[in-house]
């Protein structure tokens, strides 16, 4: 049982955002294959209903890769002014229960329920309220995990997807954690599960048999994370007003791409959730930076600071659209690219006559 000591952190995701959005407003696309972003042809898909996900359609892949493993797929355009708006909604209903609340995203938050607005102690009642009201509010469905720490919500909300909940206690979390494989832990990407491969790490068992010496030797700093995480050790508060020196988004992407279009069409999409993200902490910012990296792991950074902030999607687009071409467009395969924006203003920080406005 927990203790009133212990944090009850709730992290609630919601199932195939975009393509659920698209399927309830959109009622003929239900129970089929939708891919939000990209055509049959070119792009690549932004996210994938859970049908699709069955044939291997998930976000990242190259359209024509997902048309090919899923010939009934329907493409749509997505539509971020929707999806930002739901966003709004769910969030109002966070706020109901507590003021601590973390978004990760416009379909994740952190929540940390400990002492709530409502005076509920379970964690767990509160978890499938919250999912009761967003089926109800917005017919849409989200999965929810509970735990004393933040990684371990995380971890909980994705494992009984769509529709989920898992309650992960103090008592179950060793063995939970233990039993992992490797490449589901949060905070562990594609290619560090890869080098932990080869390294004979495959399941959490495995990490938690390393010393914190050999995981900081391989994997710099970040090892004293990997160390901590396999013995279940969080203590990263629920922070709903951290003040962040840079916002940023990438995307690795299975197959590397080539042409210019399918590479405007995923910085288009980066720069929408980013300003998405700047919206949601009422910044703006001066300086734009364009991440890419090839084929073969060559990292590739370019920079512009502007004389003035700027806070919409239009502009942000633009400006990395502008680095992405300058000096020239990418002369190899591209397999990661993102956008980040920093030199970033907060109202707190600009005279109270100034009025920021969010382009979407």
């Amino acid at each position: 049982m927990l203790s009133s000591a212990i944090r009850k952190i709730i992290h609630i995701d919601m199932d195939a955002f975009f393509a659920s959005v698209e399927q309830r407003d959109h009622p003929e696309l239900r129970g089929k294959p939708v891919a939000v972003g990209g055509s049959r042809a070119r792009g690549v898909v932004a996210a994938a209903s859970y049908e699709a996900r069955k044939f291997g359609v998930h976000s990242a892949l190259a359209s024509r890769i997902a048309a090919q493993k899923c010939p009934q797929l329907i493409f749509i355009k997505p539509r971020f002014d929707v999806y930002s708006a739901v966003s709004r909604q769910i969030r109002e209903i966070f706020y109901r229960y507590t003021d601590l609340v973390e978004p990760l995203s416009l379909d994740e938050a952190y929540l940390d329920v400990t002492e709530n607005k409502i005076g509920m102690p379970s964690a767990t009642i509160i978890a499938k309220e919250i999912k009761a009201t967003i089926l109800a509010e917005t017919g849409l469905t989200a999965s929810a995990g509970v735990s004393f720490n933040k990684f371990l919500a995380k971890i909980a909300s994705d494992l009984n997807k769509p529709n989920g909940f898992t309650l992960v206690t103090p008592d179950k979390a060793d063995a939970l954690v233990a039993s992992l494989s490797i490449d589901k832990f949060h905070g562990i990407g594609k290619v560090t599960a890869a080098k932990m491969q080869q390294l004979g790490i495959n399941t959490g068992a495995d990490l938690r048999e390393r010393s914190e010496e050999e995981l900081v030797r391989h994997f710099g700093k970040t090892g004293l994370y990997y160390y901590r995480i396999a013995r279940v050790q969080d203590d990263r508060p629920v922070q709903p007003h951290r003040i962040r020196k840079s916002i940023g988004a990438e995307r690795t992407f299975d197959v590397d791409l080539v042409e210019e279009e399918d590479l405007l069409e995923r910085l288009h999409f980066l720069a929408q959730e980013v300003a998405q993200d700047m919206a949601r902490l009422q910044t703006s910012a001066k300086t734009v930076t364009v991440k890419l990296k090839y084929f073969d792991f060559t990292l590739q950074t370019r920079s512009k600071t502007l004389l003035n902030y700027l806070n919409s999607a239009d502009a942000l687009f633009t400006i990395s659209r502008e680095l992405l071409r300058t000096p020239a467009l990418p002369l190899f395969p591209v397999r990661l690219l993102g956008i980040s924006v920093s030199n970033l203003l907060y109202p707190q920080d600009q005279p109270a006559s100034h009025q920021l406005t969010f382009d979407f």
